[in-house]
């Protein structure tokens, strides 16, 4: 069922890529020359290792973030704008490559991964205009006594912590719009996927930006050695991007030296299916919604909410469509769903569909992992799935729907909002009216009406509740990483 052949059809050789810390312009070995072991989830086999920093070595990182910090935070717009379009042509130039070591380490398929460095990409086309853009303010105080001038100037040195399910994507979402700032950065890529950061980190540095600007460090002591860059007084930003339980021990860690933090934390979306919704659309949409990156997303369909007139025909519908989906290794390009990040995700989302059938959910296809190498769970649907399953609490992070049906507006509305998460939600609906309605009623951050896809870097990406703080994308990605300056004029 899967392919199993290690590493086969790749355009180029695992050991080739660059492993050790990217510090100052220079790649250098961690602390003990320790590493870290990187595996395919395709296969379960080690592809390669990287270096495991230390707290030294991350000091390192802050100390060269420093030494570039005014050099860059002086360095015209333009200048900057130019270096951050030059990221973005060479990423579109090695989307192939890309895609593969992204289907390599993390598992997508390849189709999935392609489509994850264009998007990657664009986050340095957007900031590379954005960065030209950052105007303040002139205006005269109310009494008339002097001038109010506002600028908008760089945070400083930056912590960007990264999860594996997007190692390009996330990465880029911070690292351009900090650029575009004036801020130099560290990235903190997950152990799971560094691969691609240090080859991200490569075409950097062929696009132009100076040694220091962005360090890259791997490490398996990520809340110590990140604890100790919060609590070094040169850092001023942490953006983070991952479980809602780690953003609020790094809200802790950031409280003490009161560090500015945008936190992009997880979610348990709704997609809501009314009666009078167009069938094939909101299939179309759901297979997006819930199947991007094998549903390994914090914004992929999590609770499947369906009004009954439509329930039997959108169940059966989306059932043959996860049934079709080819299972196989990321990098095998016939795949269309491939395997999970671990063996843990596995087992976690087995003993989700597990504990919910015994609520009395029933499967109507797949429901148990597959037997064999690799960490694979087949594209699963469930019905009748009852609200006291912790399915429909639980962010579930893989190729599973769970789906139940509802009767009215206002009881679907109270389910969807009976959650502490609220990033994203989808509703589907032939009647703008109720779409525009149920959409302002939903407490959510963002919301796909009848779209299964939300995700822009011109849009502000992020959510409310505890899913998390502030935006990523769009013009409020910028000014994340900006301090507002006042001035008081007179003359």
């Amino acid at each position: 069922m899967h392919n199993t052949a290690p590493f086969e059809g790749l355009s180029f050789d695992p050991a080739s890529l660059p492993g050790d810390l990217w510090i100052d312009g220079t790649w250098l070995p961690a602390e003990g020359n320790k590493r870290i072991d990187v595996v395919d989830p395709s296969t379960g086999e080690v592809i390669t290792s990287v270096a495991d920093a230390s707290i030294a070595d991350a000091m390192q990182a802050v100390a060269a973030a420093e030494k570039a910090a005014e050099g860059w935070r002086t360095t015209a717009p333009r200048q900057r704008a130019e270096i951050l379009r030059r990221c973005f042509e060479l990423m579109i130039e090695k989307r192939d490559m890309l895609a593969e070591l992204i289907s390599l380490e993390n598992g997508k398929s390849l189709a999935d991964a392609k489509g994850e460095v264009t998007y990657a990409a664009e986050f340095f086309r957007w900031f590379s205009e954005e960065a030209v853009r950052l105007n303040g303010d002139i205006y005269t105080a109310p009494s008339g006594a002097n001038k109010i001038v506002v600028e908008h100037q760089p945070m400083g040195i930056a912590v960007l912590v990264t999860p594996w399910n997007f190692p390009a994507a996330m990465a880029t979402r911070k690292i351009a719009p900090a650029l575009a700032a004036g801020c130099t950065v560290i990235l903190k890529p997950a152990t799971e996927t560094p691969l691609t950061a240090y080859v991200l980190a490569d075409i950097y540095r062929e696009a132009g930006v100076p040694a220091g600007v962005v360090n890259v460090l791997t490490t398996s002591q990520a809340g110590a050695t990140v604890s100790a860059m919060l609590h070094d007084p040169r850092v001023r930003k942490l953006s983070f991007t991952g479980s809602t339980e780690v953003g609020r021990k790094l809200l802790r860690e950031a409280a003490d030296t009161v560090i500015s933090s945008s936190m992009e934390l997880g979610g348990n979306a709704p997609f809501i299916v009314f009666d009078d919704a167009d069938l094939d659309a909101a299939l179309d949409g759901a297979m997006v919604a819930k199947m991007r990156n094998g549903g390994e997303a914090c914004t992929a369909a999590n609770r499947f909410y369906v009004q009954k007139g439509i329930l039997d025909a959108f169940s059966k519908g989306l059932t043959e469509r996860m049934s079709a989906l080819k299972v196989g290794s990321g990098y095998d390009p016939k795949t269309q769903c491939g395997p999970l990040i671990n063996q843990a995700a596995v087992d976690r989302i087995g003993g989700l569909v597990g504990e919910a059938v015994t609520k009395g959910a029933k499967v109507l296809v797949g429901g148990k992992a597959s037997v064999g190498e690799g960490f694979y769970f087949p594209p699963t649907v469930m019905t009748s799935v009852p609200s006291a399953a912790r399915i429909m609490h639980e962010e579930i992070f893989g190729p599973v729907v769970a789906i139940a049906g509802f009767d009215t507006e206002d009881e679907v509305v109270a389910a969807a909002n009976d959650t502490e998460y609220g990033l994203i939600a989808y509703v589907f609906t032939r009647d703008v009216g109720r779409g525009m309605r149920v959409a302002e009623r939903l407490e959510s951050g963002m919301v796909g009406l009848n779209r299964g896809l939300v995700s822009d870097p011109a849009a502000p990406f992020g959510g409310v509740k505890q899913s998390g703080l502030g935006r990523e994308g769009a013009h409020h990605g910028i000014m994340e990483f900006c301090e507002t300056k006042y001035i008081a004029v007179s003359w």
